[in-house]
């Protein structure tokens, strides 16, 4: 995928098996062993078996090597394995470079996976506790002097902007928390099971950091998820539907760090997720209007507006009434918010399920999906079909 043209990739692979282990606080087991059993169920949900895979990705920032994992869940010889950095910006960089692969013959099944216990393990919400120094680490060091610790903490400076430019108050973020719970709350294996929010309950939730509250940050979860990844052709013969892979990208914008690009000349938008929908809709041919379901990195709330906005769905600063008027399903599965916090990867899962038809909150007709990977990183996101 090319920031100046379009790309051949679009229809050459595809999703054909997603596999998790259940959402928690506590999993009570080995990263190591959440992963295999997140691939494991992923491969059985292809049809295919672990001899089948030649190939793994996963993210930075990852306890269990792609090796480790080959090992532990008896996948033989590998002609691929990868890893994509910047935290949850990686999530659909893993299928894009899984579909690279498999179109390029380098592999014929790759598996994708993210597995950590980031709840009873290391929680990333905690912020910066030590770092080894690292030259894009130093731009961290002109703002964690000053108590921008956490990742809240470097959101809500681009929060507070946005609120100011567009005249809104903190309620704007709202209606984001409102629609990932009220789908949630019909998701059995979502966290947040059962417990729908209203406006009155985000507004009335404690400060995190001004303007985020509580029910502005998304959780954090023990966890795995898996997604198989091999060609259109082959996928077609296959245990499921597959959820062919009509684009994939990358981007990161001009000025970029990681989560702190305070220098920009707007700090309104994410430069970096415009760069990702202008190369999903140039090589797809395809335009917000096209998009059944969209499935949005939720982290924090704002950022899943301002991506609206990048993608061009609504006007800069009109988000929350688009998804106040519920325009476009949005996070059917509960989102991080809602589901579980995997960085990213369960919706994947989320948009593979509805191109199935098989969603609990399912789309009538759901015939494209947009997913999104973290944003205020260096980041990716894919389009997602089904076949014909």
């Amino acid at each position: 995928m090319s920031v100046r043209r379009a790309d051949s990739l679009g229809g050459r692979a595809a999703v054909v098996g997603i596999g998790a282990t259940e959402f928690s606080k506590d999993s009570g087991r080995s990263e190591l062993k959440l992963a295999v059993e997140a691939v494991r169920a992923a491969l059985d949900d292809a049809g295919l078996t672990p001899a089948d895979v030649d190939g793994l990705v996963t993210f930075t920032m990852d306890t269990s090597p792609e090796i480790t994992v080959a090992q532990a869940a008896g996948i033989g010889e590998l002609s691929f394995f990868s890893r994509v950095h910047y935290g949850g910006g990686a999530a659909c960089a893993t299928v894009q470079q899984a579909a690279l692969a498999v179109a390029a013959g380098v592999a014929d099944v790759v598996v994708c996976y993210r597995a950590f216990n980031e709840r009873s393990g290391r929680r990333f919400g905690s912020g910066v506790q030590q770092r080894e120094p690292t030259a894009e680490g130093t731009a961290l060091g002109w703002n964690l002097p000053f108590g921008l610790l956490t990742p809240a903490s470097w959101v809500a400076m681009a929060a507070q902007r946005y609120l100011h430019a567009y005249g809104l108050t903190p309620d704007a973020f709202g209606h984001v928390a409102v629609t990932d719970r009220r789908h949630a709350a019909r998701n059995p294996a979502a966290y947040f099971y059962g417990k729908p929010i209203t406006l009155a309950d985000h507004a009335a939730s404690r400060w995190i950091v001004e303007p985020l509250r509580l029910l502005d940050c998304c959780q954090e979860t023990d966890g795995g998820q898996a997604i198989v990844v091999t060609s259109a052709e082959r996928a077609r013969d296959l245990r499921r539907p597959p959820a062919v892979i009509v684009a994939a990208a990358q981007g990161a914008g001009r000025a970029q760090e990681q989560m702190t690009s305070f220098y920009r000349d707007d700090l309104t938008g994410l430069p970096e997720m415009g760069v990702v929908a202008r190369q999903l809709w140039r090589s797809s041919g395809l335009a917000p209007s096209d998009i059944d379901v969209g499935i949005l990195y939720d982290h924090f709330t704002p950022f899943v507006l301002m991506q609206l906005e990048e993608f061009g769905f609504c006007a800069p600063g009109e988000a929350a009434g688009f998804v106040e008027a519920d325009a476009l399903p949005l996070n059917t599965h509960g989102g991080q918010l809602g589901e579980a916090y995997l960085h990213g990867m369960n919706g994947i899962a989320e948009a593979v399920r509805q191109i199935r038809g098989s969603s609990v909150n399912q789309v009538p007709g759901a015939a494209r999906a947009l997913v999104t990977a973290g944003t205020g990183v260096p980041t990716s996101g894919l389009i997602l079909g089904t076949d014909g």
